[in-house]
């Protein structure tokens, strides 16, 4: 690990996960699904990095490593389940140790009377140690498939790193042919 200032460390709560090679941090309320969207992640191929105590290390200006707590490594609470060690039941391939963090996924309850953004023109950050990282909201209500929305959002923000950016896209589609220019 490189050296860190450990006056530049902090600890969040949330479920850290190592999604398509993309560290993402799981928040929300206690009981919102966060370990259950990670135990769908796991199965589909995804590593697990931490549950519940996450320690965040600042080893650059830019730079956000983070990992879980040595005391409750690879474990994972499960509601009904207990606590339940990811590497004893997928196997070591299914961990990782750090990563580093680059996107936050903030899950909470689906509100009715709240707007939400369903086109995706906003970017959101959060902010941790002085480093801004692109942020998501995702509501939830029964019947949405958490894991799938997650890794989605991790795909579409990977292409939005390579600068393509969809919603964006299809809107200056659509100004283009209400101007009566070129619509591609």
């Amino acid at each position: 690990m490189p050296d860190t200032d450990p006056s530049a460390a902090t600890t969040i709560q949330g479920v850290f996960m190592d999604v398509i090679g993309v560290g993402v941090v799981l928040t929300g309320r206690s009981g919102i699904g966060k370990s259950e969207c990670a135990l769908d992640l796991i199965l589909r191929g995804h590593r697990f990095v931490a549950d519940d105590v996450i320690r965040i290390d600042k080893v650059g200006p830019t730079t956000l490593l983070g990992r879980g707590d040595e005391l409750t490594g690879h474990h994972m609470e499960i509601r009904g389940l207990g606590i339940i060690n990811i590497r004893d039941l997928f196997g070591v391939t299914a961990t990782t140790g750090v990563k580093k963090l680059e996107l936050v996924v903030r899950i909470e309850e689906w509100d009715p009377s709240r707007e939400y953004d369903r086109l995706g023109l906003e970017d959101a950050n959060v902010t941790i140690l002085g480093v801004a990282l692109p942020a998501l909201l995702i509501p939830v209500s029964p019947g949405r498939n958490l894991a799938t929305i997650v890794e989605v959002a991790v795909r579409n923000h990977l292409l939005k790193q390579a600068g393509v950016h969809s919603a964006r896209d299809l809107v200056d589609r659509q100004a283009r042919r209400a101007g009566g220019g070129d619509p591609r």
